[in-house]
């Protein structure tokens, strides 16, 4: 049990707070008890068994995409199914892949390295070797928690590669490793007191050369404790190689430094200003305006310069993109030669390649992608930048499943090649899409989005039970997904899912975001009451029909929805969330949001606070509606503890609360598809109890 005193000095002491010891005796027995009630009122219905069982079959349908991984003319994919549930590294040729008839090979099989080892790892991703592709380094993290560790692994020999004969092994931790040459890596890890942010993250890089001691490693780049994390890169481009590390002084600033010799040279912009290189470029992008080179760029602007002229202080800087009202800049993805500009106009992708200069000078050019996919979402990410000019395009929304292309950018009349289409999973021909726009109590433009059968669209009385989302934080927009789960289980079962596009979020840009940060964050909250309230004032539902999800900071937006405006709802699912605003930053990654939120030791903060910390504002006397929490004990990302005091608290006072939480699963709250497919029956199987079968 944490030793930290409660925060701030004005709240009564928390008797709840026995329940963050993660896994402690008494906690965990609450927990049991908890999870044994929600399991006998839900896990017994004839919905839970049916949701259940179908979201398995999608999660571990053969037919689903093998999302490729290109190494030369070779391609990797991790896969899961019903017999490989923690999932195979496996690998084909580009030939065969392309043909769509592969011949997989199984390159290393999860589950059977946690039956030899006794282990319930979770693969969270590998980098291979360049130029040989011989080797590579795999992250392993035990439940799916953000901590793991990694292990250097032969692919030729497709075994790990013991310490003994000089394999490098990075123990538990949260960091990771870079290759930099076949004997030498970067590591970031924990080493011990004074190695790690107050967010618990690595605050140093360092050199390790292969047959030494971890510990022996020496510093290379180092932050503050009050920074958020360090990180370090490299990039392979041949004759552009480039070593770049960065630190992070909250969760939006950054300070970049490129190698140059044996000396890092600091990239000189502002803080809120994200940079990365790419071949013999530096692209950088500014949160707010920039005054670079006699001009000015508006905050969400994409900037290119030829990087040694950046560096010498002489740069003759392009924007590739500029925001409008409508139109922010989603990402870029860099292939060989060219840009992949990924902008989102009022929701909805438009992708384009941006073609540098040749050798005798002028600008950039910029054309859109022709055949890009006619859908909402769609996204570009570069086969191999280092070396190749092909993309992935990947295209869907509410009704689409995913389609899988590849394209050319560097061929003028090159159109995107589909290489697989996932299934329908649902009928989704009396499906449609809407979108509207609602007005926040400031006036503000919200859209969301309106997903049902054209029967259910078209009623106007009230009654058609609806399921509302959003996240409103960190500068991540909600874009149109396509979920066989919802589609199977909530639309074509007359139900109306909706999306919410609230401030905070990344839909249209920095400025967006910055509209629901700290102090302004109740401009969220108001923007979702003003999608609920259209909702109702549309005739699409009322509020005893009307439910509501969210996870993380959705799980915050959704706790104050039901402290703020209970009378809105019928139902509430807040998952993995954070609900203490006092506490917050003393738990594990907590610190690392304090550029989002606010500093509950600061006075100042506090006050504002206050204002929007749900397990302070619930009024014992207030009708609230049913809600249902859940999270992991493996989360190691937002402390169990906030669902765990919430869901105590609520049922101190007699509270409609039902409580499950996953002893696995990490910040995602599964860490497999039979755990997802349980969680996924668990809320649906709540909200079809509470707002569809009465």
């Amino acid at each position: 049990m944490s030793d930290v005193p409660s925060a701030p000095s004005d709240l009564p002491d928390d008797e709840l707070r026995w329940l963050e010891d993660v896994e402690g005796d008494d906690a965990l027995a609450w927990v049991r008890e908890r999870n044994e009630r929600a399991e006998a009122e839900l896990f017994g219905t004839d919905d839970f068994e049916r949701i259940r069982a179908d979201t398995l079959d999608v999660l571990e349908a053969d037919d689903r995409i093998a999302h490729p991984s290109r190494h030369g003319d070779v391609v990797h994919n991790f896969w899961t199914d019903s017999e490989h549930r923690r999932g195979l590294v496996r690998r084909t040729s580009w030939d065969d892949y392309r043909a769509g008839e592969p011949d997989w090979e199984t390159v290393l099989d999860i589950d059977a390295l946690c039956a030899e080892e006794g282990e319930s790892w979770v693969f969270h991703g590998s980098s291979t070797r360049r130029p040989d592709r011989r080797r590579a380094l795999v992250d392993l993290s035990p439940g799916g928690s953000d901590a793991s560790v990694t292990r250097e692994f032969d692919l030729v020999e497709k075994r790990f590669v013991p310490e003994s004969e000089g394999g490098f092994t990075r123990p538990l931790a949260k960091g990771g490793l870079t290759w930099i040459d076949d004997d030498t890596v970067y590591v970031t890890n924990d080493f011990g007191p004074g190695s790690l942010t107050r967010s618990g993250y690595p605050r140093a890089v360092r050199r390790w050369r292969r047959g030494t001691p971890i510990e022996e490693s020496e510093i290379v780049y180092e932050g503050e404790e009050s920074d958020v994390a360090v990180g370090v890169s490299v990039s392979d481009v041949p004759g552009h190689r480039h070593h770049v590390v960065e630190r992070a002084p909250d969760f939006f600033t950054s300070r970049t430094a490129i190698l140059r010799g044996t000396e890092w040279v600091e990239v000189d912009v502002p803080d809120d200003t994200e940079v990365s290189v790419h071949e013999r470029w530096i692209f950088v992008s500014p949160r707010s305006d920039l005054e670079l080179a006699g001009s000015t760029f508006p905050g969400g602007s994409l900037i290119v310069a030829d990087l040694d002229a950046f560096l010498s202080g002489t740069p003759a800087p392009t924007a590739l993109f500029a925001p409008t009202d409508t139109r922010s800049l989603s990402g870029f993805a860099c292939t060989r030669h060219h840009v992949v500009l990924d902008v989102l106009d009022d929701v909805r992708d438009v992708l384009s390649v941006a073609t540098p200069p040749d050798g005798d000078g002028g600008p950039w050019t910029i054309q859109p992608i022709a055949g890009a996919p006619d859908v909402w979402t769609a996204s570009a990410s570069a086969v191999d930048p280092a070396e190749r000019d092909d993309v992935w395009i990947v295209g869907t929304d509410f009704t689409t499943p995913e389609t899988l292309s590849v394209l050319d950018v560097a061929e003028p009349d090159a159109r995107p090649a589909v290489l697989r289409r996932s299934p329908h999973r649902f009928d989704a021909d009396d499906v449609e899409i809407e979108q509207h726009f609602a007005s926040s109590a400031d006036g503000t433009r919200v859209p969301f989005f309106v997903v049902g059968t054209r029967a259910a669209l078209a009623e106007s009385d009230g009654d058609r039970p609806t399921l509302l989302t959003g996240y409103g934080g960190f500068e991540v927009p909600r874009l149109a997904a396509y979920s066989a789960v919802i589609g199977r289980s909530w639309i074509v079962d007359g139900g109306v899912y909706a999306v919410a596009n609230i401030r905070g979020g990344g839909e249209y840009g920095p400025a967006w975001h910055r509209a629901g940060l700290r102090e302004r964050r109740p401009r969220v909250y108001e923007d979702f009451e003003a999608v609920a309230r259209a909702l109702v004032d549309r005739g699409t539902t009322s509020a005893p029909r009307l439910g509501i999800s969210g996870g993380s900071n959705g799980g915050l937006l959704v706790g104050n929805m039901y402290v703020r405006t209970p009378e809105l709802f019928g139902a509430v699912v807040c998952q993995v969330p954070l609900l203490d605003m006092a506490r917050y930053h003393l738990l594990l990654a907590g610190a690392s949001w304090m550029a989002e939120y606010g500093d509950p030791d600061e006075p100042d903060d506090w006050s504002y606070l206050r204002g929007y910390s749900p397990y302070h504002l619930v009024d014992p006397d207030v009708e609230h509606p049913p809600i249902l929490l859940t999270t992991s004990t493996r989360d190691d990302r937002v402390h169990p503890g906030h669902a765990r005091k919430m869901a105590a608290l609520l049922e101190s006072m007699g509270k409609d609360v039902t409580y499950w939480e996953n002893i696995e699963g990490g910040h995602g709250g599964a860490a497999d598809a039979r755990q997802q497919a349980t969680m996924q029956a668990l809320v649906l199987g709540f909200l079809r109890d509470r707002l569809m079968d009465r």
